[in-house]
């Protein structure tokens, strides 16, 4: 069983400073650092680690090298993603503060200029999965082809856009939301969503996952650790548990390898580059009791 991901690939620019700026307000930062990043890039390296066959689709600009070779050394399959000339690689310009916290200014580049025929160099077959993010192009398209040929979608709805999810909606197995992106879904959309079941993280509050079908709820606490960057965390989580799913693992496990992955994750720096692998997670959670 194979997960396809329609995921953007961003370099990320990391400044390190006190204090998260206030408006007009200039700081200097503390470091600088670059790193693989991107909501898809992030979650197909978090599924690979986890032990899944993952084929990343998507699309670069002629530069960067090294975002593929770290990408494949992840064990992604990158035969899927293009190499556009004249557009930029998407990235990302993220502040973290002392306690972990950040904020993200995110230039799509060649995420939002996916040529159509992307879609079709997914071989889907029944039982896989497709993950999608609301950080590229193309997703309608995708989305429809992978359901037709009986695969599961799950769909990430950040950066949240109300227009963005109604257009995927009908095709989503899966939606994967925060807590505040649940609540805007439910206040335009209600809460009886047309969807298999809804994965929600709340970050140290855990997570849950309602299957809409069978009116069965699983919840996940969040493995208390000290966290040193939070970012990417949610994707972490999000491809730790589609490959859980893809491996044939019931909710309640899944969460919990999910929430393990995603406490490792947030007491290392970086996103992409900070994903744990089954290994480190397995003893995590053998450490945890």
């Amino acid at each position: 069983m194979t997960i396809y991901n329609l995921g953007s690939i961003n370099i990320d620019h990391v400044y390190r400073l006190p204090a998260l700026p206030r408006a007009g307000e200039t700081l200097h930062a503390r470091s600088h650092a670059l790193g693989l990043g991107g909501k898809g890039a992030n979650q197909s390296v978090a599924a690979a680690r986890a032990g899944a066959s993952v084929v990343h689709l998507g699309a670069m600009g002629m530069g960067d090298d090294w975002v593929l070779e770290r990408l494949a050394a992840a064990g992604v399959q990158t035969g899927g993603i293009l190499r556009l000339p004249e557009v930029a690689t998407g990235h990302a310009i993220i502040l973290v503060d002392a306690d972990g916290e950040n904020s993200i200014v995110l230039h799509g580049g060649a995420n939002l200029a996916l040529p159509p025929e992307l879609a079709e160099r997914a071989d889907f077959r029944p039982g896989d999965i497709l993950l999608m993010q609301n950080e590229t192009s193309l997703q309608a398209k995708t989305a429809a082809l992978a359901r037709k040929a009986g695969a599961r979608v799950i769909y990430s709805a950040a950066p949240f856009s109300i227009a963005a999810l109604r257009e995927v909606l009908p095709q989503v197995s899966i939606l994967a939301v925060n807590a505040i992106e649940a609540r805007d879904t439910f206040a335009a959309l209600g809460e009886d969503l047309p969807v298999e079941a809804l994965l929600i993280t709340r970050g140290a509050d855990g997570a849950e996952f309602r299957d809409l079908r069978g009116g069965q709820v699983w919840r996940q606490p969040a493995f208390a650790v000290q966290a040193v960057d939070t970012t990417g965390a949610g994707d972490c989580f999000a491809g730790w548990f589609a490959a859980g799913l893809a491996r044939g693992e019931d909710p309640p496990t899944a969460l919990r390898h999910a929430a393990a992955a995603a406490a490792l994750q947030v007491t290392r720096r970086g996103a992409g580059d900070a994903m744990p692998d089954r290994a480190e997670v397995l003893a995590f959670l053998k450490a945890r009791g």
